[in-house]
Formats: C-alpha cells, structure tokens, sequence
C-alpha cells in the first residue's frame, strides 16, 4: 500500500515520526478477523465450543466479551456456514466491535443506532437488551436499512423497529426519548486504509470536509434525541482530529448538557489525543485534558483497524421507568391516521392455533399484534405512531394469514428460543442436506411426522418446513438461498 505524501505529512504532524513508522509498518501486515456472538441464541464460550475445530478460533477481543479473533481458512469460511446462517455469531471487524461494546447498554432500555447498517452495532445492542426494551435500527439509506434488516432477522430480534430516515425525521418525531443513541458517523474512513484500500482513493478526493458537515448535523440532531440521564456513544473509523476530538469538542461546547465519560483502555486500547485543556477551550475547570476519556484504537498498537470513540452523557434524570411490554413515555400508539394498521385487541386465534400444534408454548405473551395487508405482526413495546416515517419493519413479523391459518416468517422462526419447536429435523451442518436446504430444495425425511418442522443444526433452527407424508417443504425464503 502506497500512502500519499499528503496522508503521510498529517498523520506524521499528529503521531509524531516514530509512531508513524511503526503505524506504516503495520499496514504492511495482513489484517485481523473477528465475529461476536449473538447471546440471544448462544453464550460466547457456548459458540467458542461449537466452532472449535471447524474455524481457527483465537483469543476474545480484549475490549468485547464475547468477540473472538479467527484465522481465515479458505476451506471453512464462518460467513459461508451453517451456523452463520442459524444467526448464532455475527462477522465483524474486531476495532468496530468497541463502540457498541461499551455504550453500558442495559435490559429494558430504549436504544437507538442512528446509522446502523449493516447491523453490527444494532445486532449487540440487542444482545445486551436481551429481548427487552425498545431498539430502533436506521440506515438513512435504503439499499443499506434493507441490509440491516435481513441482518436482524437472521439474528432473531424481536424487539426492534427499523427505520430509513434522516436523524433530523426521527428527532421530530422521538424527541428526547432514548437511554442510548449510537452514532457511528460517516467518516474520511483512515481507519480503513489496509483493510478497504477503496477508501484510501476516497481519502485523496474527498478529505474530511464532507465528512465534517455530516457529522455537525447527525450529533445535533443526536442530542434532540437523548432523555436527561441518557448517553451518546459517538465513533468513527477515522483518525482525522477534526472529526475525531474536535468534533466531540465542538458537540460539549454547543451542548453543555453533556460531559465526557471515560472509556476503558484494555488490550491496547489508547486515549484520546490531548486536543485542548478545558481551560484553553473556554470551559473552566482545571486545565486537565478532557480528551483522555475518549478512546483511539491504533492498528500497530492492537489488534484491529482504527477507530475513534466518545461517550458523551447528559446530565439531569428524567424519572421514566420502562419495561419489556410498556415504555411508559412511548410517542403515541398507531392511530387512526394509520388506516394500513389494524391493532388487535387479544391474542390472534391464528397464532393460538400455530403454537397449540407446533410449538411447546405461547409466544409472545403480554405483546401488542396489528395486521398490515395479510401480514402479522407483534410488538413487545408500545406501537409506535409511524405516520411519515420509512419504516420497513416495526417489531416482529410473525407471517402471513391464509384461510385462517399462519404461516410463520423466518423472522418469527429465528426469534424462537431452539427448545420452542415440537417437531425438529436436525441436519449435518457440513453434509449435503443442509447445503440442499439452504438452496430451497425439497428434502425427503421419510421417519419424520407430519407437520411444521424446524431444520437445525447442533439444535439450533435455520428455518422451517412443512412435512408431508416424508417429503419436506422448504420454507426457506428465496430472497435467502443460497450455496454454502
């Protein structure tokens, strides 16, 4: 990789020359892989146990407790797997594990990812909510929120709304009203040099002016959106200061709200660049760098790419409770303006009749249901008013009614705990039935008994099918075949 004389005299002005050679050496270097766990289907040690000796696992990445490192092998790729696609571990740059990792995300919270897509930061947020609270995913791109959908589907969310609006559409509307909104900005992407060199020709175009722009607008519309009490987790995968502590400093001068929480340092894990004491930035105080807090990931001082992070949280309390089934400060449920929408008043007969047949219990008890066209749909949070909003998902889909009768999403089957199916084919996750499976095909199963059945491997469900008399039918969407 062959770094500008420009990339090389800026970096150089802010890392000094030494540094900057080791930093230059590092990229010579080939670049780590890493992929978290999805704890609402399996426990990091649990998914360690499982993919031993069928991916080169490594050491947990020191700053997420249930990422891994892992070797590439050619021959067992973990995105072209059986258990990737039962959604029990998600693909991700170990530096991009850190910002979502150390939001401080609790159970019940309302948690909003202002540009989410592809999902990874959405997928932990909702690992840490554990099937509670209220998570809203937005990408303000389409193509980039359909991503992020299909990826909290296979990753079973049952508590998510997913948007695709601009941050200024959802403060209209929202209000003060989330404990944590993640903000992973738009960036110049230096941290992306090695392992994206399309982002170093960007680089050389663009700069970071654009970059900056976007960034002023998405963490004032970031503030609108937090309660007091709550917190801004804001990232990016540059090194650029400006966009980095300038920004964040520029943010606590226009939001005075707000004050820097320190962030943990483990594995290699720098702090922020000493850009102004307070006294010199026009804050009083002792002249003590806040910037400290902040946190640097550096390639050749860790094992990952570079990143930038800031939590940044609001002082006052606002004296809301929430819970799983009523988040008492919701916007205002579906109305009357919503004529697409039905709200129902009780359990769906429907999904009664599913579950008496073909599952070992109610789901989604206490949940609110409405119905869109055919489609049925569970929210375990208080509906929410989407009137002019993109919304492409509000809670769960559960499927689609027929003459009375379900049939059940691949969202409603991959958001069941694997011990919810009466009925389960389990298939080598390595043989050729699994492979035959995942490309739609009909399998023929002639010992097992009529009805739904869930296809798993090591217990865990990839999707469903309805037998009849030994053969099969592939519930497997198209939109999701593929060849493993």
């Amino acid at each position: 990789m062959e770094l500008s004389t420009a990339y090389t005299a800026k970096l150089t002005a802010l890392i000094g020359e030494d540094e900057f050679k080791k930093y230059e050496a590092q990229l010579k270097l080939p670049c780590v892989h890493g992929l978290r766990a999805n704890r609402l289907k399996i426990s990091a040690d649990e998914l360690k146990r499982l993919l031993d000796g069928n991916i080169r696992i490594g050491d947990t990445v020191p700053w997420c407790d249930d990422g891994y490192y892992f070797d590439i092998d050619p021959d067992k790729m973990p995105g072209r797997m059986a258990y990737y696609l039962a959604g029990l571990y998600y693909i991700q740059e170990p530096s991009a594990m850190y910002p979502a990792a150390n939001a401080l995300i609790k159970p019940g919270e309302r948690v909003l990812d202002l540009c989410a897509a592809p999902g990874g930061k959405s997928l932990r947020a909702a690992s840490d909510l554990g099937g509670c609270g209220f998570l809203v995913s937005n990408d303000i791109s389409a193509s980039r929120a359909g991503t992020l959908l299909y990826n909290l589907e296979l990753g079973g969310v049952p508590n998510a709304m997913v948007t695709n609006c601009s941050p200024a559409e959802l403060a209209e509307r929202f209000g003060e009203f989330f404990d944590v909104v993640l903000v992973d900005a738009p960036c110049s992407g230096e941290g992306m040099f090695r392992k994206d060199p399309d982002a170093l020709q960007s680089w050389e175009k663009y700069k970071s002016d654009k970059c900056i722009e976007m960034q002023r607008d998405i963490l004032k519309s970031a503030a609108g959106l937090v309660r007091p009490g709550g917190r801004i987790m804001y990232s990016t995968c540059t090194f650029d200061r400006g966009e980095d502590e300038e920004m964040v400093n520029e943010f606590l001068q226009l939001s005075p709200d707000f004050t820097l929480a320190e962030l943990p340092k483990a594995g290699g894990v720098a702090d922020g660049i000493d850009l102004l004491s307070d006294i010199e930035s026009g804050v009083s105080g002792s002249g003590v760098n806040r910037f400290k807090y902040c946190a640097r990931l550096w390639p050749h001082k860790l094992k990952g790419e570079g990143q930038f992070a800031a939590l940044m949280v609001r002082s006052g309390v606002d004296g809301v409770t929430s819970s799983n089934n009523d988040l008492v400060s919701a916007p205002s449920a579906l109305n009357s303006k919503c004529q697409s929408y039905r709200l129902l008043k009780q359990y769906p007969e429907e999904l009664k009749s599913f579950a008496s047949q073909n599952l070992t219990c109610s789901p989604l008890a206490g949940a609110s249901f409405y119905v869109m066209g055919q489609n049925l749909y569970a929210c375990t949070f208080a509906p929410v008013n989407i009137d002019r909003l993109k919304v492409l998902r509000m809670g769960l889909l559960i499927g689609e009614i027929n003459y009375g009768k379900l049939k059940p999403s691949q969202h409603f089957i991959m958001s069941l705990s694997n011990d919810a199916f009466i009925r389960k084919l389990e298939l080598d996750p390595f043989g050729e039935d699994v492979k035959r499976y995942l490309r739609g095909e009909t399998l023929y199963v002639p010992d097992a008994p009529d009805g739904f059945t869930a296809v798993c491997v090591n217990g865990y469900q990839l999707g469903g099918g309805e037998v009849k008399n030994g053969a099969l039918k592939n519930l497997y969407p198209k939109g999701w075949r593929r060849v493993i």
